[in-house]
């Protein structure tokens, strides 16, 4: 680390100056001596009755002292306890017994009760100084002012010298008071305790930063703690680090957290995995996923092993990037390292798969779960809920319901509308509006989500009329449509072709004074343009546009697919070109759709062109391009590029449709190469794909000329049972 990064961090902590500590001097000032004790002289009187006591307790050291010392208790005054103690001060288990029997008569005097801390610590029984000190404090909490701390403090300075004189005691007074939540009070204990030279420890120093970095205020004094206390002795290690390290982290300084991580090693300070995991977890929460992985190769190179902790934070910053593949991938890094994850683990690799569409995996990765005997929570049982509705798996995800309420979770309104949204999407509105009455039976309420589910699920069964009455019945339970309800009933609208209507609705959001966003307009253009009134969505892009809206990819997706179905492919290669121009980077989608219509017309050259330019701009194929494009070259008869690229997306990933694997099945058969046709249509089978007829004709027949009786008649049967609609 270069100075001038040192003075960077360093001025960075100065600016966190604490008014707590302004007032005090960063230099030492020269030590002064402690105070000599010298109690008040007992009369004649209470000496003989002192030295009586004293006998009794010294000879019955082995009864119970509440029934040897009954005779005295009526003439016992506070100050006897403190002449007692003088006289047996060297037998500490006698000191403890005779001041829990004193204690029990009447609360002791400051001066008797830092007396017996003295000798707790000088006999290094500091657990019981802390609970002697923990329990007065305790008491006197719901009464305590600043001048108590003061007096206290005196007190124990006052008995110090003649008592223990060690240093220990202060620093359980330190601690007692940062346990306390009094900070400043325990900051002026340290820099009164400077004044006679006495250190606290940077153990106890480190307590006070770990309770005062709990809230933002407290942060800040922490950070001014650190820095003025090594000005006058503290040598801060590891752990006073790593509190700071998560001070800054907590402000979002993820940088000056780094900078102070290195400045760690510039210092010769031990960095551990602790050290690492608080920054590492700080970047993945801002997402700087390099930063990330740059530190994890740093944190191995020293020989330290990540932790549950971090794995946890990278796991959910892939998951939230969407890049699930790489999250598996360090689910069994961490099991390789003997780490084994847990249900936070788990629950974020669901939602995450869920996300993403991978129902599939989400529901082996729940299965997993529960294998290994971790009780999946509310939150996994709710992304699994969502994932199977949001893919039209209801029937598992009402099974999942149910099991979720066997094990005694109750589900909230979160779960019940992503339930409802499922059944609406599936079109089950029966059932979708039975868990609504279930839902209120319950005492949860329905928000604007669940009434937006219902809605778009009316909408798309044309039941648009209820859907009206329905944001009625809303509007009269105090509950306001949104944007996104309105979205949603001109999307049900456009999908049922009734676009007069949906226009209608965008003007009465206009009055409501719910402005129609980039989505409103974008639904209106794609209904325009499967309608093929391409002129009517132009119009409605340049509104869009006048109105200072920026369209989005699915905008541009949504012009691009309705050239395409108009035949208008010279426009929409216009289209890409302007928007390469704008600085506005297509995907794969918007190439998707003209390399499929040149695919239609047979125009494999035009198709490759496309191709190309996808690459050359850097846009990355997806599922769909690799279909397009292997059903377009099988069409073509160029069955050596198809073959080619069927790899290329196994490799990467992808799964074929039915309709690719059927292109490629029947190009290969006619180009005679059996072997291949045979493997893909087997491969298929196994995917539980259906074959067209003519493919199960072919099998057959292949099978029957080679005497293979049994898979023949397997695939007539097949064949029946999946065609049995069109034969009859």
């Amino acid at each position: 680390m270069n100075r001038a990064t040192s003075i960077s961090i360093s001025s960075y902590l100065h600016s966190f100056h604490s008014r707590f500590l302004s007032s005090y001097s960063s230099t030492i000032t020269p030590t002064r001596p402690f105070p000599d004790y010298s109690p008040r002289n007992p009369s004649i009187k209470d000496t003989q009755f002192v030295h009586q006591l004293t006998t009794t307790i010294k000879l019955h050291r082995a009864d119970i002292l509440r029934r040897v010392l009954k005779p005295y208790e009526p003439r016992f005054k506070p100050d006897h306890l403190i002449w007692v103690l003088m006289d047996i001060k060297n037998d500490y288990k006698l000191v403890l017994d005779f001041f829990h029997w004193a204690h029990l008569r009447r609360d002791p005097t400051l001066e008797a009760l830092c007396i017996v801390l003295q000798i707790s610590v000088a006999s290094r029984d500091l657990r019981m100084a802390h609970k002697l000190l923990f329990e007065f404090w305790d008491k006197k909490k719901m009464k305590l002012f600043v001048d108590d701390v003061m007096h206290f403090t005196d007190k124990l300075i006052y008995t110090y010298k003649d008592w223990g004189s060690d240093p220990n005691v202060f620093d359980v007074f330190f601690q007692v008071l940062v346990e306390a939540g009094l900070f400043v009070e325990a900051t002026k204990l340290f820099h009164k305790l400077l004044s006679y030279g006495v250190l606290v420890s940077v153990d106890s120093c480190n307590l006070l930063l770990t309770r005062l970095s709990n809230d933002f205020d407290g942060i800040k004094m922490a950070m001014s703690v650190f820095n003025e206390y090594p000005e006058v002795g503290v040598c801060w290690n590891t752990m006073s680090y790593n509190i700071i390290l998560h001070c800054l982290c907590q402000l979002g300084k993820i940088r000056e957290a780094h900078n102070l991580l290195i400045q760690m090693e510039f210092k010769g300070i031990v960095t551990d995995v602790v050290s690492y995991g608080t920054v590492i977890c700080g970047y993945c929460r801002i997402g700087e996923l390099g930063k990330v992985l740059k530190l994890m190769e740093e944190l191995r190179r020293m020989g330290l092993k990540p932790n549950k902790y971090i794995y946890n934070n990278i796991i959910s910053l892939l998951c939230k990037d969407g890049a699930i593949v790489e999250a598996e991938r360090v689910l069994k890094e961490m099991r390789n390292h003997g780490v084994f994850p847990d249900s936070v683990v788990y629950t974020t690799l669901i939602s995450g798969f869920c996300k993403c569409g991978n129902v599939l995996a989400a529901n082996k990765m729940f299965d997993e779960m529960r294998r290994k005997k971790i009780v999946p929570d509310f939150v996994a049982y709710t992304s699994m809920l969502h994932g199977f509705c949001q893919t039209g798996k209801v029937v598992e995800a009402r099974r999942l319901f149910a099991e979720m309420l066997n094990r005694g979770l109750e589900p909230d309104e979160v779960t019940y509308t992503t339930l409802i949204d499922g059944y609406c999407k599936a079109g089950e509105m029966g059932e979708a509006f039975s868990l609504h009455n279930q839902m209120v039976h319950k005492g949860l309420t329905p928000n604007v989500v669940t009434y937006t589910a219902l809605v778009d699920g009316l909408c798309k069964q044309g039941e648009v009329d209820v859907a009206n009455e329905l944001l009625h019945e809303m509007a009269d339970k105090g509950l306001q449509p949104n944007i996104y309800t309105y979205n949603t009933l001109i999307n049900g609208l456009c999908k049922i072709g009734n676009i007069v209507q949906a226009v209608k609705i965008m003007e009465e959001m206009d009055m409501a004074g719910f402005y129609p966003d980039t989505i409103t307009y974008t639904t209106l253009m794609d209904a325009y343009c499967k309608m093929g009134e391409m002129a009517k969505a132009h119009e409605l892009l340049r509104t869009m546009l006048s109105k200072g809206l920026q369209p989005t990819i699915v905008t541009f997706n949504v012009l691009m697919n309705g050239f395409c179905m108009s035949g208008m492919l010279e426009d929409g290669e216009r289209l890409i070109k302007w928007m390469l121009e704008k600085g506005i980077k297509p995907n794969a989608t918007t190439f998707n759709s003209l390399m499929k219509q040149y695919c239609i017309r047979n125009d494999m050259r035009a198709t490759t062109d496309i191709y190309k330019g996808m690459h050359t701009q850097g846009v990355i194929p997806d599922k769909n391009t690799y279909n397009i494009l292997i059903k377009g070259h099988c069409k073509a008869r160029n069955m050596k590029e198809a073959w080619f690229l069927h790899k290329e997306m196994v490799e990467k990933g992808f799964s074929l449709t039915a309709a690719s694997y059927n292109a490629l099945v029947k190009g290969f058969y006619k180009r005679k190469k059996f072997v291949e046709a045979r493997k893909l249509f087997e491969e298929m089978r196994m995917q539980g794909f259906v074959a067209e007829k003519e493919i199960y004709d072919i099998f057959v027949d292949v099978n029957y000329d080679e005497g293979n009786w049994e898979t023949t008649l397997e695939l007539c049967d097949e064949a029946i049972e999946k065609y049995l609609v069109e034969k009859t």
